[in-house]
């Protein structure tokens, strides 16, 4: 991350919090699907699936979210964090909204519990907004965009969320509940986590693999396609009712998807690190799930079978989100670490690489066990078969520990005065 202007890089504290809840909320979601793997082969809409999934959703990948995007926003940009405070009564807001939103959920606790955690999820949404539009001021950087724009669908995707919970306590919608579910889950997808992962990846890959692409403009075909799409998506299902013309705007977003990829494969192309190290190939597979998610869109407009929304489900949050924050991890969380206890001993003591402050071995062994966890749950699913999602699960725990146990290693790594480390 050398050609960043690190001189911009926000105090720890509003950013390493969320690495660290993450990775253990991380370890949380592996087991609740273990305890509810049986929950896998039917419904969605169940307390314990939507417990899972918004442990995915708020405890996982917003969590790590919030941090990576605190720390990109004001070096992308090259201008301070707005607001650090605001940044750490985020992460606070965040964690209590998402332990009492899982535990409302799994326990269907239907009234002030879950009200009051949608309730605190919104605040840290407007919060984290609020940060980044101020911070990305004038900033014209597509990335920048992208993030902005991502944080727009959040909050729109949160209220959305609080709103269902009211609903289910004092009925209000008119709408019925579940479509308003899908509408929900749309633009929390398409709109925070795409957009999100499409800008923070543009500027992050590019960086990583000392690569350039002159298909700039594939990158605005990907930001008007993604919202164009979602937007009309939206509008359509709340006025006219969920269709199977939602199939055609879907496609709209799967081709700024597919732009955004084609942006990042001539980067691969044209990059001057050749070798491709072990996180480089996580945040590629989680691409190839991306699209294959793309591809089980259609089975849900042309089967009853419930089994293809938890499968693509899957695919999205199991296989593309954790694929890419495995991936990304290892690579934005040492430099994190490194810039904050070790760049001010440069040159007066040994201090070590960023590279170094974790274990390269288990970042390996890691994504073999991604791999094999991914592929079983997937066929367990498709298979109905619970015996088989067990094992998977088990997999997808082994997966977590080797993942926290890895950040911790670099959050805890020190050196003494001699320029050992442990």
């Amino acid at each position: 991350m050398s050609d960043l202007n690190i001189g911009k890089a926000p105090p720890p504290k509003a950013v390493i919090p969320f690495y660290a809840t993450g990775a253990l909320f991380f370890v949380v979601l592996c087991l609740l699907l273990f305890l509810s793997a049986g929950d896998l082969t039917g419904h969605y809409f169940s307390p314990h699936l939507l417990a899972v999934v918004h442990t995915a959703v708020l405890g996982w990948g917003t969590m790590i979210i919030f941090g990576a995007g605190y720390q990109l926003m004001p070096v992308i940009c090259e201008r301070d964090i707005y607001s650090p405070l605001l940044a750490v009564i985020s992460f606070y807001a965040l964690t209590a909204g998402a332990v009492l939103l899982v535990i409302s959920f799994w326990f269907f606790w239907v009234g002030w519990p879950m009200i009051t955690g949608g309730a605190l999820v919104v605040t840290a949404a407007v919060l984290y907004a609020v940060n980044v539009y101020h911070t990305s001021g004038q900033c014209n950087r597509q990335a920048a965009k992208f993030i902005v724009s991502s944080a727009a669908w959040l909050m729109f995707t949160v209220v959305v969320g609080l709103l269902l919970a009211i609903n289910l306590r004092f009925p209000f919608i008119p709408m019925n509940h579940i479509d308003v579910l899908k509408l929900h889950a749309h633009a929390g997808l398409a709109g925070w986590f795409l957009q999100l992962i499409t800008g923070v990846s543009a500027r992050l890959v590019p960086m990583f693999l000392l690569g350039k692409s002159a298909k700039e403009p594939l990158m605005k075909y990907a930001f008007y396609c993604q919202n164009g799409g979602l937007v009309l998506f939206l509008a359509d299902a709340y006025f006219n009712g969920i269709s199977t013309r939602g199939l055609f705007y879907e496609l709209i977003i799967a081709v700024g998807a597919v732009a955004w990829v084609l942006y990042l494969a001539d980067v691969y192309k044209n990059r001057v690190r050749k070798k491709t190290d072990w996180q480089m190939k996580q945040t590629g597979l989680s691409f190839v799930c991306l699209l294959g998610a793309f591809v089980v869109l259609p089975l849900l407009y042309g089967s009853n079978d419930k089994r293809w929304a938890i499968v693509m489900g899957t695919l999205l949050f199991m296989g593309w989100m954790t694929g890419i924050i495995l991936g990304k991890t290892f690579k934005t969380l040492p430099f994190i670490v490194w810039n904050n206890k070790f760049r001010q001993l440069n040159g007066k003591v040994k201090v070590p690489m960023p590279k170094h402050l974790y274990k390269e071995q288990l970042v390996q062994y890691q994504f073999w066990c991604f791999l094999i966890a991914l592929l079983l749950l997937i066929a367990g699913i498709s298979l109905a078969c619970v015996v088989l999602i067990r094992i998977a699960l088990v997999a997808w725990i082994i997966t977590a520990c080797l993942y926290v146990y890895n950040v911790g290693v670099i959050l805890f790594y020190k050196i003494d005065t001699n320029g050992s480390s442990n």
